[in-house]
């Protein structure tokens, strides 16, 4: 599948497809919907299908001093889409110029312009133009005159609530993964390139794999079952410190997965690391010693939750 940046054309065997539009950050169960209906309407007709999303997330233009809270990076977002069926993702840059256009100039520029739309899908709820002044009616009036079908999928519902980015956040926060994955449909990843750290798991027997927490959101702090997947497909079980490790300074934040029964060299080697379970919050320790007991006991309730 072809990821294709906005600042270059969308090759001509990609025109004329089915849209799913949105920003689809954590491609949860509502996103999967849209983008299946995309796939769905492209298979019976014949042509590609296509996911438009937005790099930088509009809210990071308009607040860019918001706290972190993207769930997804776009490569896992366009791995999550090809998954799916979808033949190629096309990342719309949003900068000043996008967030100038107004609605109409969005469709008959973006969609008609540049994609070669066939046909629109996307949630009932989704703004676009300039001060999010389009809506969904006004896309079907639009797309009416430009020649291209509309479809526009309900939210999904789950335990009588919406499933939406801001629910799974919630439940993050709340130091609940399995709440996120279930929404998700498959846990929350932090992915990353290892980096070399001060090296004080491997003074304690228990060395971890460091990985920057980058703009992800900030789950809450405290130790979890995990399980990493590497790029050869390995996956290792392991418990992990996300936080700041406040017994040492100066604080950090970092994901810190400890691999079970694992020896090999990870530093520099690409990793996806999935939130299973909570453990326990971040705690301070007088010393070494009790930090390293403790530690033992966290990597036996791990195994067990990861066994179970």
């Amino acid at each position: 599948m072809e990821c294709i940046p906005s600042d270059r054309s969308l090759p001509e065997h990609l025109r004329g497809g089915y849209v799913a539009l949105g920003n689809f950050d954590g491609f949860h169960l509502g996103h999967q919907a849209v983008v299946g209906r995309a796939v769905e309407r492209a298979r019976a007709a014949g042509r590609p299908a296509i996911v438009a999303t937005f790099d930088p997330h509009p809210m990071r233009y308009f607040r860019p001093d918001s706290p972190r809270f993207r769930l997804t990076t776009i490569e896992q977002r366009a791995a999550l889409f090809a998954a799916a069926g979808v033949d190629a993702t096309y990342v719309f840059r949003f900068d000043a110029e996008l967030a100038a256009l107004s609605a109409e100039t969005f469709v008959t520029e973006r969609l008609v312009g540049a994609l070669g739309a066939a046909g629109v899908v996307t949630g009932e709820d989704f703004t676009f133009g300039k001060g999010r002044s389009g809506d969904t009616a006004q896309l079907r009036t639009l797309g009416k005159t430009q020649g291209f079908s509309v479809d526009t999928i309900a939210p999904v519902m789950l335990d009588g609530a919406t499933v939406s980015s801001t629910r799974i956040r919630a439940a993050l926060r709340d130091g609940d993964p399995r709440e996120a994955a279930r929404l998700l449909t498959r846990p929350y990843t932090i992915a990353g390139v290892v980096q070399h750290g001060d090296k004080v798991g491997r003074t304690l027997g228990f060395p971890t794999a460091n990985l920057d927490l980058a703009n992800y959101l900030r789950p809450k702090f405290g130790i979890y079952a995990v399980r990493g997947r590497l790029e050869d497909r390995t996956v290792l079980d392991g418990a992990a410190n996300l936080g700041v490790r406040p017994t040492f300074d100066p604080p950090k934040e970092l994901l810190e997965p400890y691999f079970l029964d694992f020896s090999g060299d990870l530093y520099g080697r690409e990793i996806a690391v999935e939130l299973i379970d909570f453990i326990r919050p971040e705690a301070k320790f007088d010393g070494l010693e009790s930090l390293k007991a403790q530690m033992a006991r966290d990597v036996e309730e791990v195994r067990r939750r990861l066994a179970a």
